[in-house]
């Protein structure tokens, strides 16, 4: 069975600079905790990029970017993990008052989906903060 959960996180942050760290993926393993580090086709996110995200410095998890557009600072990427697909929907927007809001929607398996939200709550907070 296949849910779908959404976390926001806002911190201080310009959604400009949130974003170049979410487009250089050499940057993802300072703000996200559990990547060791990225494999991929190219240097930026960009639709059809693909590799592999390797976290916790062990598992190998490859991954499609889907869709990319950095006008609206949003991009959508599926994983494979067990066999199974994730779909995952990352979105900066501009907070009224000021920083940013970097949300993500998570989409597949049961036990995958309710428990990657709290992880991507830490890893989001370090990027906005």
């Amino acid at each position: 069975m296949n849910v779908e959960r959404t976390v926001a996180v806002a911190g201080p942050r310009q959604p400009a600079a949130v974003w170049a760290d979410y487009a250089d993926l050499s940057r993802w393993s300072v703000w996200s905790p559990p990547i060791s580090g990225v494999e991929a086709s190219g240097e930026r996110l960009t639709a059809g990029l693909t590799g592999s995200v390797l976290v916790v410095g062990k598992l190998r998890v490859p991954f499609t970017v889907v869709s990319c557009d950095h006008e609206q600072r949003v991009w959508e990427w599926e994983v494979s993990l067990a066999g199974r697909t994730i779909w995952l929907r990352h979105e900066v927007l501009e907070r009224a008052g000021g920083g940013s809001v970097a949300t993500l929607t998570v989409a597949g398996p049961t036990p995958v989906v309710l428990g990657y939200p709290e992880l991507a709550r830490l890893a989001l907070r370090r990027l906005v903060g």
